[in-house]
């Protein structure tokens, strides 16, 4: 990923509440026919290694969990917030117009190596973690047990996971810190005036880096 300094975010536990509030994301690993990409949710141990461990589970249909390289990192990428931001907003434009689109965004990059789990406990435990937590919100949460117990075992069975302890771990929040401070602004107003959720996020997280 290219990282201009400006754009850089190293604070893990930033890294890690993005990661926390943004879980669905693009696992890429090389396998025999080159690249490859799964869009899975993932869980995130904070204190599992230095910079935490991500587990996830994919179908046991899906080649991922057979064909990728063990001598290179998976890398996970966790998108959060985003949006076009127009040069209409830059109070500078009426100086002397040299101005362009831009796309503000924020995003980590997770890499580690890949490692398969095909124990039922551990899915088990997985899939629990993961329902309880996606289902806290809902007005009646459903629960693994509201299932018969034979239809979750073999649910079970059709299902592998996938552990990756993060060896290295990268964040990009691009927001805008190469303008000057009115620019910056001019942005801030401009993504709240869109309405909607990406943009009002990015501007939090500008008016936030800015104080």
């Amino acid at each position: 990923m290219y990282l201009p300094a400006h754009f850089e975010e190293g604070r893990i536990p930033v890294l890690h509440q993005l990661i926390h509030d943004h879980p669905f994301g693009t696992l890429v690993t090389l396998g025999r026919d080159g690249l490859n990409a799964n869009h899975i949710p993932f869980e995130l141990d904070p204190a599992a290694g230095p910079f935490g461990t991500l587990r996830a589970h994919v179908a046991r249909a899906n080649p991922v969990w057979r064909d990728f390289s063990a001598e290179l990192d998976a890398l996970a990428v966790l998108q959060g917030a985003q949006s076009y931001v127009s040069p209409s907003w830059y109070p500078g434009k009426r100086e002397d117009g040299k101005v362009v689109p831009t796309w503000n965004y924020i995003v980590v990059h997770a890499y580690g190596p890949m490692r398969v789990v095909e124990d039922p406990v551990w899915l088990r435990g997985l899939v629990h973690r993961l329902t309880e937590r996606h289902e806290a919100g809902t007005a009646q949460p459903w629960k693994v047990a509201d299932a018969p117990a034979d239809y979750i075992e073999k649910m079970l069975s059709a299902i592998v996971g996938i552990e990756i302890p993060i060896t290295k771990l990268t964040g990009k929040w691009k927001l805008s810190q190469n303008r000057s401070e009115a620019d910056r602004d001019g942005v801030v107003q401009g993504l709240r005036e869109m309405d909607n959720g990406d943009a009002a996020a990015l501007a939090s997280a500008m008016a936030a880096s800015s104080d």
